[in-house]
Formats: C-alpha cells, structure tokens, sequence
C-alpha cells in the first residue's frame, strides 16, 4: 500500500521527524479556510496527491504567493491527472526555504535481505540523475534488524558522499527515527526526498514516500483508516473484499494466472513470459476455497477486458481439485459464448473427480498435466492450435 503524502506526513510526525506546516483540501472552495485554521503563511506550495512521483515535473506542484492565485491553482489542480491517476486532494504547504536538499531513506532489500540505507546530499526531483551520473555521491548500507543506525553506519554516508559532518547529530537522529518507523509499520520503503536543511540548521522532511506491506495492514488501523482516499484498481478492491489477493501486471497482457500460494504463481508467469507471452494480472487463491469462491475469482479476472485465458494452477490439498473445477465451471457458464477460456491444471485431493466434471461439462476449459504442458497449451490454444 503506498500512502499519500499527506498521509505519510502523519506518520513521519507521530516518530518526531520534523514536517512543514500545511493542510489538506478536496474542494477548492474550502481552501482559504483551510489554509487559515492550519495557520499557514503565504506564499504556499500546492501539492497534488496522487500515488506516483514527478508530479514537479508533470506540473502537480505549484506555488501561490497570495491568497487569490492560491484560490485560483486548487481550482485548476483538483481532478488533474497525472500518469493516470486522478489529483481528489491537495496538500497545501507553506513554502520552504533550504539551504541543502539531502535524500535519506531505508527500504527492505531482498538480495541483501536487509533493511538498506540509502542517503544523498544531492537530493530533489533530480535524484535518479544523480544515480545515472554520481553514484559516488550516493552511500547504499545494510542494516542488521536487530541494532538499527550505528555510528559507524553515519560515518560511513558522510565519508562516501563528502556530507557537511555539521549536521551529523541531527541526521543520525533522523536515521534512528526513519528506521524505527520502517519497522513499526511495516514499510517496504520509507523515504524522504528532499530532506531540507533550513537556514537554522534544521532538518525538516520536505516530501515522503511509504509504502506498507499489505498483510501488515490488520495491524495498523489508522493507516487501514486512509485505504478508502487511496485510487485502487477495482479488481484488486474487489478481490480484497473475499480474501483473495489481485495483483495488475503487464497492461499488454492478456492471460490471467491463479493458483493457491505467491511462489506457484511466480513460476507460471516465468513459464509464460519465456514462450514470449505477457501476464496481464495474478490472483492468489490462498487456501481452502470453495467452487462459489473459486467462481468469483474466476469471474473478477474475465471481468477484465484484456484477458481473454485464464491460467488455475492448483495444487489440491485444503482446497479440493474437484470445487476448482466446479467453480470454473460456474464462471465459464456465464461466458461460454464470448471465446474466453481457461486453462486447468490441477493435482491433489479429488483430482480424478475434477476431470471428469470438466469433460462433462463442454465448456472451453483445457486441462493439462504439469505447470510446462499446462503454459504449452496455453501457447498453442493462442496460436490456433
């Protein structure tokens, strides 16, 4: 779940990480209230909230020097879109003033399998530029779990980057801060860019990014409090809303893959992706369900207009090989006419039953024996074969 910022402006403060004043408005007729109750001084940055980055350089951040352009900006930017994703609130900020723009963040690592640090005194909307042409100016540290930001992991990020050690003190309490909240949320990624250094020698976190790890989210309720703000694709709401997990892929796609369990599903999609096809979304089933829960999913995916095969990869233990096949049955009744199909593969419990309710059922359901000879004949079912 990747927050807002606003949203992970909220959570930055409840760790004591310092933040500029502002307020949030989804109507623009409200927004000199808002600006005056959150007693912000003019002039204002006006940030559009959308769950993506480059809104600087996609023109979803602007600067109102009186109260009349501010007015007249939360009018233009309410609803703007930016990379597809429509603008329903605004953040309006008082405008900082930094002396330096640094980078900081921690973010979960899987090769390392770590939390690593990451830090910059070149920080901004150019940072990514940095990477390209001064990766020395970037310092990258894995950080053991269990002892958190060390002083010898501060020094290090001062003496790779040539950071102004000034400042060292009150960075190594941001780190600390940054990486208790990586923890306690959950957070696959917890960034700052840029974190200002203002002219008192403050540092003050400009702009956040955090992202949540989803099974985290029972866990956390004021950040589950903020999903209804968030923009979800409605197959992914729709799924959540039984248990199932959705996940959008290759837009170009057109095949739908579903299995009971992440490291099935990720084999099948390198299996497809090798024959030269591209995965347009996955589901994951979990464990245990039913032929009229295994429908729905069945039905979530045809729901989408790309899809046009269906890939279930079943491994049948608690859930039974034989209500897979009823439940593709079920979905595909509704759809027999509309040249969309499914591919079956399936082993386990009641596997012998699931066949034959699949051969007497004459719908376009292809059953197959193995994950490779399942892919295959996806291939040639694609291919007119």
């Amino acid at each position: 779940m990747k927050l807002l910022e606003y949203q992970a402006k909220a959570v930055m403060e409840k760790f004591g990480i310092q933040t500029m004043k502002g307020a949030v408005v989804e109507e623009a007729g409200c927004a000199a209230k808002a600006v005056k109750e959150a007693g912000l001084v003019y002039p204002v940055v006006i940030k559009a909230q959308v769950q993506t980055g480059g809104r600087g350089k996609a023109g979803g951040v602007k600067t109102a020097r009186n109260e009349a352009e501010m007015e007249s900006l939360c009018s233009q930017m309410l609803g703007m879109e930016i990379k597809g994703l429509k603008a329903n609130q605004l953040m309006i900020a008082e405008k900082a003033d930094p002396v330096m723009e640094w980078y900081l963040a921690v973010l979960l690592d899987r090769f390392s399998k770590a939390p690593v640090l990451i830090f910059s005194p070149f920080g901004g909307m150019d940072i990514e530029e940095t990477a390209r042409t001064n990766p020395d100016k970037i310092a990258k540290l894995p950080l053991d779990p269990f002892r958190g930001v060390e002083d010898y992991a501060v020094e290090y990020v001062f003496d790779k980057t040539g950071a102004d050690k000034q400042y060292k003190a009150a960075l190594k309490d941001i780190m600390k801060k940054l990486f208790a909240m990586f923890f306690q949320y959950y957070t696959m990624l917890a960034e700052i860019n840029p974190l200002m250094i203002d002219k008192n020698g403050s540092l003050i976190a400009l702009d956040s990014k955090i992202e949540i790890d989803d099974n985290a989210l029972p866990f956390l309720p004021d950040v589950l409090s903020y999903q209804e703000k968030l923009q979800e694709d409605p197959q992914t709401i729709e799924a959540r809303k039984v248990n199932f997990h959705f996940v959008p892929m290759d837009e170009e796609g057109t095949i739908g893959v579903m299995s009971n369990g992440s490291g099935m599903l990720m084999s099948c999609i390198d299996l497809i992706s090798q024959k030269g096809m591209k995965v347009h979304a996955a589901l994951d089933l979990g464990g245990g369900a039913t032929a009229e829960r295994i429908a729905r999913a069945v039905q979530i995916m045809l729901s989408r207009q790309k899809i046009d095969t269906v890939f279930i990869c079943i491994f049948g233990g608690i859930t039974r090989c034989d209500e897979v096949a009823k439940g593709a049955c079920m979905a595909m009744e509704n759809v027999k006419e509309s040249g969309k199909k499914i591919v079956l593969r399936i082993e386990g419990t009641n596997k012998e039953q699931a066949a034959r309710i699949v051969a007497d059922s004459g719908l376009p359901i292809i059953t197959a024996e193995g994950i490779p000879r399942a892919v295959e004949a996806i291939y040639r079912a694609r291919n007119g074969a």
